[in-house]
């Protein structure tokens, strides 16, 4: 077996190659979770924003409802990814959102 064979069978059980200095070592990935959170998208004059009310400050804007849905979702994973990189915790999703009907 070819040791590029090896490494290959290697990250199919997940694992992947982690440069230290001066030499690599193989560590488990870890497992990727899921987060879901709640966002708001509003119709502004000329476009749309969006924002996510469990992570302040993460918000996007876009000429479509559907431009802006793709950029605060592409917002919302760079958010999380920040948190991650910097070790800080990510919050959890707690915010709700119903439509009640009203009558005159």
């Amino acid at each position: 077996m070819k040791l590029r064979d090896a490494i290959k069978l290697i990250e199919e059980d997940g694992w992947i190659m982690v440069a230290v200095k001066g030499s690599h070592r193989l560590q488990k990935k870890k497992r990727e979770e899921m987060y879901r959170y709640l966002i708001v998208i509003e119709k502004a004059n000329k476009n749309y924003c969006a924002y996510c009310p469990d992570l302040p400050g993460c918000v996007a804007t876009g000429k479509t409802r559907e431009e802006t849905a793709q950029n605060i979702h592409t917002a919302v994973e760079m958010h999380i990814q920040g948190l991650l990189e910097d070790n800080l915790p990510v919050p959890k999703n707690v915010t709700m959102a119903e439509y009640i009907a009203v009558f005159e």
